[in-house]
């Protein structure tokens, strides 16, 4: 598996984690009353928020990304959905000009 296709996959689970934490564990934990959704939900979404900042640096080595692409890439872990768009744009890209 390369690196690109693995930091895929984290992209695409810290995305996840990322909208089940603030979209189901934070109303649950505000809501009704649950805060252990929180603990865990965040739990689960900062160890793959580490993931996804390795495989970002990883990706920026292995592939040589420019300075600014490896910057957007890692802001996108910022936002909720945009983990997604970045796999998109990753699958899109033709082979030759991802190691580019």
């Amino acid at each position: 598996m390369s690196t690109l296709s693995l930091f895929r996959k984290v992209a695409v689970a810290e995305g996840i984690s990322y909208i089940a934490l603030i979209f189901i564990a934070m109303p649950l934990k505000y809501f009704a009353d649950m805060p252990l959704a929180v603990k865990y939900t965040g739990w689960a979404h900062g160890v793959l928020f580490m993931f996804y900042v390795v495989m970002v640096i990883m990706c920026w080595m292995e592939y040589k990304w420019k300075i600014g692409k490896t910057i957007l890439v890692f802001l996108a872990s910022l936002l909720p959905f945009a983990p997604f768009y970045v796999d998109k744009k990753l699958k899109e890209e033709p082979v030759g000009q991802v190691k580019a």
